[in-house]
């Protein structure tokens, strides 16, 4: 028991000094490539905050189990969206480039919309698999041409330490992000056994927390830093991430079958949070009432997934 407390307290550290690395690098990386950070924080940022869902989906895949990859995948998106983007509008309202709005906010809406189709008749096999996948190649080619097209020119002034030293900084940070992110599943998990809490609500919500963390320290560290582009960049494309491409991959390995009843829960709550994180028409802000209604929502959604389990 007192080894899940230190294993919590060790992975808080982790996600904070990691989060400062990558926010750090991460800037630094947009400038060596001359692109918008956005295209860091919805490519790179959000592949590789997603590591810990990936490593889920793999495990449960190869264990037959692969309907766990699907309920972190949905369990963390909702997470990534209530929690870590509204805590982070707790600070003070975001601004959202018009390209993101247009490019990523549908796909990310259209990801549980798509889940929920696919599963009304109980499974995701891999032919259905691969069809998300196709999604996840176009909508990444289309982000890349975006992002080769908004290049900035080159000033010749950065030298060789330069454009070296951000990708270490991204690459150590990432590393403690992963780790936090275990850390915190394994503490959580052992300490909320200890108290009798249902195999299920671990999974759902404190795993689902756990995998989340390299984002939510990514996002809330770069909101403090004044880089609002990376932080929703790397929610929006870990959302994109854990549906089209992490999801695809547990079905890839062994077809999930799950009711749709199951998921119709986390389904809703993801697209409702979705469209209260939409900036209102015309401002391209999404406000800090917008923040308290979204971790609001999450507190729902905890409270449901408590009451649908007795």
């Amino acid at each position: 028991m007192m080894n899940d407390y230190l294993f919590l307290l060790l992975g808080i550290a982790c996600a904070a000094i990691g989060g400062e690395l990558f926010v750090r690098g991460s800037v630094g990386g947009a400038s060596v490539l001359r692109v918008a950070p956005s295209i860091i924080g919805v490519t790179i940022a959000a592949f590789a905050t997603s590591s810990p869902e990936l490593s889920v989906a793999i495990n449960s895949g190869l264990a037959g189990k692969s309907q766990l990859s699907l309920g972190d995948a949905l369990g963390s998106n909702i997470v990534n969206i209530s929690l870590v983007l509204g805590t982070a509008l707790l600070i003070s309202g975001i601004p959202v480039r018009s390209d993101m709005l247009k490019r990523d906010m549908p796909v990310a809406m259209l990801a549980p919309l798509l889940t929920g189709i696919l599963l009304i008749d109980g499974m995701i096999d891999r032919l259905e698999a691969l069809f998300m996948i196709a999604i996840f190649a176009a909508w990444m080619a289309s982000t890349i041409k975006q992002a080769f097209k908004e290049r900035a020119p080159s000033d010749g002034s950065s030298t060789a330490t330069d454009r070296f030293m951000p990708w270490v900084y991204v690459l150590v940070g990432l590393c403690l992000l992963v780790a936090a992110g275990r850390l915190i599943v394994i503490s959580t998990t052992g300490i909320a056994r200890e108290f009798g809490i249902d195999d299920f609500i671990i999974g759902a919500t404190l795993v689902a927390f756990g995998t989340s963390v390299p984002e939510l320290a990514s996002t809330v560290l770069a909101k403090i830093k004044g880089h609002d582009e990376i932080g929703v960049g790397t929610v929006l494309g870990s959302n994109i991430f854990n549906n089209f491409f992490i999801v695809a991959v547990a079905a890839i390995i062994r077809p999930i079958r799950v009711p749709l009843a199951e998921v119709v829960p986390a389904i809703l709550f993801g697209i409702l949070s979705l469209i209260v994180a939409l900036p209102r028409r015309g401002s391209g802000i999404v406000r800090r009432r917008q923040g308290v209604l979204l971790v609001l929502i999450y507190s729902i959604y905890v409270m449901t997934l408590f009451f649908l389990s007795r």
